[in-house]
């Protein structure tokens, strides 16, 4: 007889009967009608060429192939139960899970140090894989399981994706040290009469500055447009062009090249980020063990 021509349920109206000796308080205990128990009764009596039970009044009294095969399966359904109902386990110290999150590169800076300086002392064997993914690729990469999480901006997002905000940060303007056209500070009028450079991984399109300039009719003069921050920081400290970006990367990219970081001349919204995650790992004990940690280390406000 093979396991996968047997119907499991069989075996738990079998349990029911011979714990309650009766078809009727089987069926009551099962919420199952009379009937339903006798047919299932009937199935698995075929199935092992047994009666399984002789009838004495309202007694069902086992026979003794019954009663040599209850312990094993009261045994297997019991472990069973046991292994549905426990909840998942996970001990970061012992794991060696790898997880995969979607960020873009000036996120890696702010968010993969702490948390592998973390990771190094109280969960050794975890590996961290960071994925370079385009914004309209999130919900696809999280939903098949491509990624665990992603960190990018606030944005529209299905039923099937949760997410929160994780970082607030504010834009600033990076200057070489000593540039010809301002010493004391950065007004909008300077801020408009130099040469940009834009930082993008699209083809084209506006920055988050720029929207705010074109609110108030204001452009500036877009000399180059490249895609990492750091490309763009060396750039400045070579030229006189001007990188507006968000100050958290500015002031770890830039400690390399001594360049002056002013502050942004128009008021401008807080830079938020948000952690993207799929529903189904809502209690993934793993998942959020990695998403409340990413929560206590990345820096929350300036």
């Amino acid at each position: 007889m093979h396991i996968n021509r047997v119907d499991l349920n069989l075996f738990i109206v079998l349990d029911a009967i011979y714990r309650e000796g009766n078809i009727t308080r089987a069926s009551q205990k099962l919420h199952l009608t009379q009937p339903a128990v006798s047919h299932a009764l009937a199935r698995l009596r075929e199935l092992l060429k047994d009666p399984l039970f002789v009838r004495q009044g309202t007694q069902m009294i086992p026979t003794p192939y019954t009663r040599q095969l209850i312990v094993p399966i009261q045994q297997a359904l019991q472990t069973f139960e046991q292994s549905v109902n426990q909840e998942p386990l996970f001990e970061p110290f012992n794991s060696e899970r790898r997880f995969a999150i979607g960020l873009r590169d000036v996120l890696e800076a702010t968010v993969l140090p702490p948390l592998l300086q973390y990771l190094q002392q109280h969960a050794p064997s975890i590996e961290i894989a960071s994925i370079r993914i385009n914004r309209n690729d999130i919900e696809t990469e999280l939903t098949s399981g491509q990624i665990d999480l992603a960190l990018d901006v606030p944005y529209a997002v299905s039923q099937q994706i949760e997410h929160c905000p994780l970082k607030l940060d504010q834009l600033v303007v990076v200057a070489r040290q000593h540039h010809p056209a301002f010493v004391e500070k950065l007004d909008l009028e300077n801020y408009l009469a130099q040469r940009h450079i834009i930082v993008s991984s699209r083809r084209k399109g506006l920055a988050l500055e720029d929207v705010e300039l074109n609110r108030m009719g204001l452009k500036r003069h877009i000399t180059l447009r490249c895609q990492h921050y750091f490309a763009a920081c060396k750039v400045v400290s070579e030229t006189d062009l001007l990188v507006t970006m968000p100050e958290h990367y500015a002031r770890l990219a830039n400690a390399q090249f001594a360049n002056h970081i002013w502050p942004f001349p128009l008021h401008s919204p807080q830079l938020d980020m948000h952690l993207y995650w799929h529903k189904n790992a809502n209690k993934d004990p793993a998942n959020q063990w990695l998403r409340q940690l990413i929560h206590q280390l990345v820096p929350q406000e300036n």
